[in-house]
This record gives C-alpha cells, structure tokens and sequence, in this order.
C-alpha cells in the first residue's frame, strides 16, 4: 500500500505529465529516448503520458518535456514499464533458448528462489562465464543443503529420513556459507521432503533473520503426511517467522491452496498486517507441473488434490495417464515431468488481486522446447486476463505484481534490487514496452514452446533485446545479482 508522501508525489508527477507530449520537439539528447508513451511507476503510482531517458544502464530522467536521443522509440500508445521479475524460475532461463520465452514475455530478471546450489559461487562464477541474456540470481537450496550432508530429498527413502540434531547444524552452517557468498535467501521444498522437522525449519529461519534474507517455501501440504493441510501448513511458517522475525514468502500459493485459498489470504494477509513479513506468488495457469517420482504422488494423492489419473499428463508428450500408465511410469523411475490440472480459476482470481501476492511462473522451457506453458506465457496471459478482459487489477497494481513486490521483498537482501522494479530517475534500464490492447500469450499445454505477441520493446542493463517483438541477436547484457548480507544482524 502506498503511504501518503508517495501519493504526493504520485500527484505531483500526474500534474507534471498530464498533457500528451508533442514527439517532434528536441531538447535534451540521452542514449536512448522512449517518447511518448503510457509510463507506469509501481513504486510512486504514478500512470501518465512522458518521456523516459536512458544514458547507459540507468533511466536518467521521466518527464514530460520533450527529449530526444541517439536511439528513439515511439512508445505512443503503449504502455512503457518496468521490466518484469520472475521470482520462481531457474538461472538457466538467463541464457538462450530459454530466455527466449521469458523476454518476449516481457521478463527481465529471472530468480531461481524454490530451491538453488550449495555452492553458490560456483553458480554465479559458471553464469558469468556465460553469455547472458537476462539479469538472474539463487537462493542456497533446502533440498541440496539436505543431499549435502547425505539425506537425498530426490531418494523415496531418505526424503522420510529425519536429520540428525548434528546433520541440522551442518545444514544451517551450510546454509550460512551460501549466504556469505551471494545467495538471495533460503529455499525451501519441504512438501518434497516432508521428515524435515519444525526446529529444522526454525534455525534456518533463525539463520535468515540474522542475515537479512528471506526464505521461500513449498509448504508441506500436498505431501503424503496427515492430517496436515494447507492451513496448517500456513500457521507453521506464520508461526515460525514471527518467533524469528524472519521473511517468509509463499510458493505458487494458488496451488498449494486450491481448496482453502480464502482462510489461507486472511491468515497471510492478517500476519503481513499485524507486523509479520509475509508474502506470496501465484500462477494464472489451472494446472501445475512437478515430477512423477515427487511425494506429491504418494499414496492418497488423489483424495488431497481432488483429481483423477486422467487430469494428469505428461510434460514430454502430452499423455494423459491411467492407473496402469501411471503406476508403470513412476515404478519405473523415469523422472518425468507431469502437468496436473487441479486448481480452479476462482482460487487464481483470488490469488492473484490479494495485496500480497505476486506474479511468478514456476517454470521455464527446456531446451528441447518442452515445459509448463507458464513457462513462456505466465506475464502476457496475466496482463491479458487480470488487467484488459477481467479487470480485476489495475495497470498500476499489475505492474507492483509483476516487479515491484519482488524488487522489495529482496532489497534487503540484495541491495542491487531497490534499482530494479521501478520506472523512475536512477533505477536500472530494465524496461518493457508493450501493448495492452493486444498481449497475449499463445503457449498451450501441448505447444508451450511459443512466444507471447504484444511485448513490443524490452531493455535489459539499458541495451535492447527484444525490438519490434523480435529478439535482437548477439546481444547478453543479463549480470548476476547478488547478495551482500549484513553479517550477525
């Protein structure tokens, strides 16, 4: 929510901008001039006709005065933001061909905050060798920091194997020497692991406090243990980061509540208000993915996700399963991925428009083009069903949903992120320009591999990627984005 000396300024810039800007008259010359178009600022409200001015890899300037450049966009009639936060992905979707589907999504930044490396220096040292498209980072993962000291989450038998009190302190030091070395936060796939115990949870929460990072968490509900469900699940992290003071944030919450999606928002909602830092993401996909060989299908599965064999089908062909080809595919260990329809749309919608909730897709295309159609399409078909036909959001709070929430919960984290997520003088050149009245995604569950239509310009770092809804070759301007932890906080 804004507070009132944002809504101030909010006035004061929509005064400033409020008459269209004649596009022929030059004053100031930058790298880059965006005229124009409909400019929105998450941060400060502010939603107007302006000018936008790059010089290298910051936004130099939004006014309403004429601008010119050594490059000009016309941007009239389309909306110019900033560019979009993909929170739950992969590092991988940096780099071509995967970066492909998120930058023609109008994705600038890709966060892989579900799990990550224990080496994390190692992550970012192979990134930056690599030419990269997109600005990307990692949390130190639950599950690796589990494998590391010999508990595999991947093992059907060891995922239901408790660590040992000396096993958790040599995850929690594990843990802290990722954060030194530039992880964003914790995360966590407890319902993949579901013997992780409540004081484990704890002190890597109690490890994240002290540091400033956040941690990110699968909750335990869809996993195999009983009589947990979703809200359950919800007061342990509510719980356990108001005793630590921790920030605790919500994986695909659509998904993980399908069924209790109203008491679960009033429970976030009410802790985020009473002081406890708490926030969200969702999908707007009816169905999610995860692995065949996941704790997900184990016994009961059906009756916690109220589905049938037939809703689920396979990432790699499209199958739809039975009983028989259900039970042979996973008996056989074939770690394939699966598509699994179960989650209403009216759970979406109310996702999606809670003041907490952000917008991530939880997926990314692999490069033989096969995935979740989320992970081409998850930022045009939001834009295009929450904002253009449903309207149940606003520009201004699709564009806090798809950037600014993520660039604030990190910030703390990593303070690279208080230039991201904004569309203001000295935030990075992190832009996308796209038209509303027609943005659309065109990935489906049986072709995701295809790129949105209306993502008309995007900057990465103040260099242009995608011009005129093409991708621009032989470009990789993407950088690691880091963590600088505050030490024994």
């Amino acid at each position: 929510m804004l507070d009132s000396r944002s809504i101030l300024l909010a006035t004061v810039l929509a005064a400033l901008v409020c008459a269209p800007v004649p596009l022929d008259a030059q004053v100031e010359r930058y790298d880059v001039a965006i005229l124009g178009g409909r400019v929105v600022d998450p941060e400060t409200g502010f939603d107007g006709v302006a000018n936008v001015g790059l010089v290298g890899d910051r936004i130099a300037i939004v006014t309403s005065d004429p601008i010119s450049g050594a490059s000009e966009v016309d941007a009239r009639g389309l909306v110019v933001a900033p560019g979009f936060i993909d929170p739950l992905t992969s590092v991988g979707a940096a780099r071509l061909p995967s970066a492909l589907y998120k930058v023609t999504d109008g994705v600038t930044t890709v966060l892989q905050l579900h799990g990550g490396p224990v080496d994390v220096d190692a992550m970012y040292q192979s990134m930056e060798s690599e030419d990269v498209l997109l600005n990307y980072g990692t949390n130190v993962g639950h599950a690796a920091l589990r494998g590391a000291v010999g508990l595999s989450a991947g093992d059907e038998d060891q995922r239901e194997v408790p660590a040992s009190p000396e096993q958790v302190e040599r995850i929690v030091e594990l843990a802290r020497q990722g954060i030194m070395q530039g992880a964003l936060g914790i995360g966590f796939g407890i319902q993949y692991v579901p013997s992780t115990s409540e004081e484990e949870i704890f002190r890597l929460f109690e490890l994240g406090a002290r540091y400033g990072v956040p941690s990110h968490l699968h909750i335990r509900y869809l996993g195999p243990q009983r009589p947990i469900n979703s809200v359950k699940a919800i007061h342990e992290v509510i719980a356990t980061a108001a005793a630590t003071g921790a920030s605790a944030h919500i994986a695909h919450v659509n998904s993980t509540s399908p069924k209790d999606i109203d008491l679960v928002l009033d429970l976030l909602e009410g802790a985020a208000a009473h002081g406890v830092d708490m926030s969200a993401d969702a999908y707007p996909w009816e169905a999610g993915s995860t692995g065949l060989e996941s704790s997900v299908f184990d016994e009961g599965f059906r009756e916690r996700m109220s589905i049938g064999y037939g809703d689920i089908e396979l990432v790699s062909t499209g199958e739809r399963l039975t009983e028989d080809t259900f039970r042979r595919y996973r008996s056989d260990q074939k770690r394939d991925g699966v598509i699994v329809h179960f989650i209403p749309t009216e759970t979406l919608r109310k996702a999606l428009t809670s003041p907490i909730v952000m917008v991530a897709s939880d997926g990314a295309i692999s490069p033989e083009g096969r995935g979740h159609p989320r992970g081409a399409g998850t930022y045009a078909r939001f834009l295009r069903q929450y904002v253009r036909e449903w309207g149940d959001v606003t520009l201004v709070e699709a564009m806090r949903k798809t950037s600014f929430l993520a660039a604030v919960q990190l910030q703390q984290a990593s303070p690279a992120m208080r230039r991201k997520g904004r569309l203001s003088a000295g935030a990075d050149a992190d832009i996308v320009v796209f038209d509303l009245a027609t943005v659309r995604e065109r990935a489906t569950y049986l072709e995701p591999a295809q790129t949105s239509v209306g993502i008309e310009h995007v900057w990465v770092n103040g260099v242009l990627v995608v011009d005129s809804g093409e991708l621009v070759a032989g470009v990789a301007p993407g950088r690691a984005i880091r963590g600088a932890p505050q030490r024994g906080r």
